[in-house]
């Protein structure tokens, strides 16, 4: 049967450019066939099927032997391929929301609904009012509430390395396919409102009835469980598969909000099956209020808690009540079902697994490996802070959907979060430590992005200082102690008032093991290389940081006139380049070049207005220029596209594009990669521009176009 599911699969014309690795222990028999049978797929050539038509296709041929013996795919070096598996490989109809076409203003279908009911309940009679119907609203806040939770939970986690599952990447196609999870939440919220109208027993429920909870209970254990069982090992034949839940199982590595990414047609399924336990009791006349919130509550929980890549359920557990292992299933057996594909097809209670028999026999040793897996230590930690006070939402921590994309502080929706805006903002002045944000790949190297629970305005308070420099030196000394090789200081206004560029660490801890790179000399290069090569005259404005220093040098010494618009600023850059090469750094007047170079916080409205039209702004600071002028050209903050084989990048860096990483960060990667034993830090140490430029791009990191 392999062998002519390979045949099959070869002869459709499907070449795959994968590595195969075998990451969980299989059958031993299906790991025969996969090292016998599946390697005349793995050549090299054009792919000429997407992801999920080679998945369709293999499940056809194979039937029920396990898509697991494949092991993994490396699905990194296979971004095009992947990034195509979007949607079912043969959408089926009803995949789409109905709702789909309003986009960011899709709750407004159920606004009618929560009007009437606090009308409801405002207007009629103590004894008319409905506390349900009224809570429904509340009871959808609290829902996406509650997933947020897991996912920056989740992401936290899986970050850290401690008991993860699956180690390998996610990447941006998973989290634009995943940005509809609160869809469900959306059409529940509709059931409840159409249920609480029109199903006898369920309008003016009371607020707690025990028989009711305990019918509820017993429902969902027995039919609930066992009918989604079948649906879903129904769902994985080739016809509705192909349609409709290879949609769901695009995520080889799951996330909490994954447990409900499906067609539109398969929610209306599952919506039935779980309103048999509620639409039962309040035909019972036994519904209450608690029991309907908590069996949503649980549902939520189970699935996101199903579907975090990473182990939480203690061991202890198990060895105390050994039936546990029936009634609930763990994050790394229902991972399997993702990996292995046809095993672990339980809802939330695995015992139908071991019923009838498709329980993955490496579910206990999973297990067993995910609790053992370590905190892992990194080679390059990269440290960063938020910038506004709605970045909160931004970092990878926060709504996916939103850190997928470049940072803009002006959506509207968030106006109606100040409450969580202010509390984090307060929680900032009372923060002392630092914690991961973020894990990424590239090549030999494990990278770890550090936050500091600080926003930018704090950089510029002398008040500060102190806090923040005892977060960035314990992250250092602790870095040190692990045996990290380099910590990138490119924290945004770090300056010489703050630290010294990090030289202050330096003297404090002259044995540091750890380098400490600034990464200002690679932002210096790619500011100079940014500039049209024909350029002989260029204006400067900004902040005199340490990059400042370091561009407008490189650009005298190439011949460049700089042309500066303030005295100070004129006096300091003639004192630092020497009198032999001041004639090229002179006062404007009149005459103002097309090129820019500016401080995105030290350019003012009026400065800007100068500049002719067709100027190109290029800014050598971390924070971009406002852009007031559409008759000229803006270029992003110094930033380089990384190689494709980058791993686990699915967030924005701030207001970069996707998988576009700030020069400072770069700077430390750079700095690792070649080994060098220099710090790069303190405000008079620079690497050759020219050396550090080179050495980026051999990595394979490019330069960004000019506009």
């Amino acid at each position: 049967m392999a062998s002519s599911a390979c045949e099959f699969i070869f002869h459709a014309g499907v070449r795959l450019n994968m590595v195969w690795v075998v990451t969980h222990l299989p059958r031993e028999d299906s790991k025969t066939i996969a090292e016998e049978r599946l390697s005349c797929i793995m050549m090299d050539g054009g792919v000429k099927a997407t992801y999920l038509e080679v998945m369709d296709t293999w499940a056809v041929a194979v039937g029920d032997c396990s898509l697991g013996a494949l092991g993994f795919l490396d699905l990194h070096l296979l971004p095009k391929w992947h990034s195509s598996a979007e949607m079912a490989s043969r959408p089926g109809i009803l995949t789409d929301w109905p709702w789909k076409a309003l986009g960011s203003f899709k709750y407004l279908v159920v606004a009618p609904w929560i009007v009437e009911s606090i009308y409801s309940y405002g207007t009629k009679s103590e004894e008319e009012r409905d506390l349900g119907n009224l809570l429904i609203a509340a009871l959808m806040a609290w829902r996406m509430v509650h997933s947020q939770i897991w996912i920056s939970l989740s992401r936290h986690r899986t970050a850290k390395g401690s008991r993860r599952i699956v180690d390998k990447p996610i990447e941006f196609d998973q989290v634009d396919r995943e940005r509809t999870w609160d869809d469900q939440i959306i059409f529940n919220a509709l059931l409840m409102y159409l249920g609480n109208k029109f199903l006898p027993g369920s309008s003016r429920a009371p607020l707690w009835r025990t028989d009711g909870a305990v019918l509820m209970a017993l429902l969902h254990a027995g039919p609930v469980e066992f009918l989604y069982y079948w649906f879903h090992r129904a769902l994985h034949h080739h016809f509705l598969y192909s349609r409709y839940h290879s949609h769901h199982h695009s995520s080889i590595v799951t996330e909490p909000i994954t447990s409900v990414v499906h067609p539109f047609a398969e929610h209306i399924a599952y919506s039935l099956l779980f309103a048999i336990p509620v639409v039962t009791s309040s035909l019972c006349g036994n519904l209450s209020i608690v029991s309907m919130l908590g069996y949503l509550t649980y549902i939520d929980f189970m699935n996101n808690m199903g579907h975090c890549n990473f182990e939480l359920f203690p061991r202890p557990l198990f060895s105390l009540f050994p039936p546990l292992k029936f009634l609930f299933y763990t994050p790394s057996f229902h991972s399997l079902h993702h990996t292995q594909f046809r095993t672990n097809y339980s809802l939330f209670m695995p015992m139908y697994d071991y019923i009838y028999g498709t329980d993955d026999k490496s579910s206990d040793s999973l297990y067993e490996t995910s609790l053992q897996r370590e905190e892992e230590t990194p080679d390059v930690i990269h440290l960063t802070h938020l910038t506004t006070l709605d970045s909160i939402y931004h970092i990878r921590l926060g709504f996916p959907s939103l850190s997928s994309h470049p940072f803009i502080s002006s959506r509207w929706f968030l106006s109606f979060m100040w409450p969580l805006t202010l509390f984090s903002a307060l929680l900032s002045y009372l923060s002392s430590s630092t914690f991961v944000l973020e894990r990424n790949r590239f090549r030999s190297l494990t990278l770890h992005s550090r936050l500091l629970p600080k926003f930018a305005f704090q950089y510029t308070s002398p008040r500060q200082y102190e806090s923040i420099n005892k977060m960035i030196e314990a992250s250092i000394v602790e870095a040190d102690k692990k045996g990290v090789r380099v910590v990138s200081l490119g924290l945004m206004n770090q300056g010489e008032e703050l630290n010294g560029y990090g030289e202050m660490y330096v003297k404090r801890h002259p044995k540091l093991k750890v380098r400490l790179v600034d990464g200002s000399s690679l932002a210096a290069a790619v500011v100079v290389n940014g500039i049209p090569r024909e350029t002989s005259e260029v204006v400067f404005r900004g902040k005199l940081t340490k990059v400042a220093y370091a561009t407008v040098f490189a650009l005298i010494q190439r011949g460049v006139k700089v042309m500066v618009l303030r005295a100070e600023e004129h006096r300091r850059l003639v004192e630092f380049v020497g009198v032999s090469c001041s004639e090229n750094i002179v006062l404007m007047r009149t005459n103002s070049p097309r090129i820019w170079l500016v401080g995105g916080d030290g350019l003012s409205r009026e400065e800007e207005t100068m500049a002719k039209e067709g100027t190109l702004f290029i800014p050598f600071s971390q924070f971009p220029p406002k852009k007031t002028r559409k008759d000229c050209h803006y270029h992003p903050t110094p930033s380089m596209y990384i190689p494709e084989s980058a791993q686990n990048v699915d967030s924005c860096e701030n207001w970069l594009p996707r998988r576009v990483m700030s020069a400072w960060r770069v700077g430390g990667i750079v700095h690792a990669l070649e080994g060098w034993e220099e710090h790069e830090c303190g405000h008079a140490f620079f690497f050759d521009i020219d050396r550090v430029w080179e050495a980026a791009l051999r990595h394979g990191f490019r330069p960004l176009p000019p506009f």
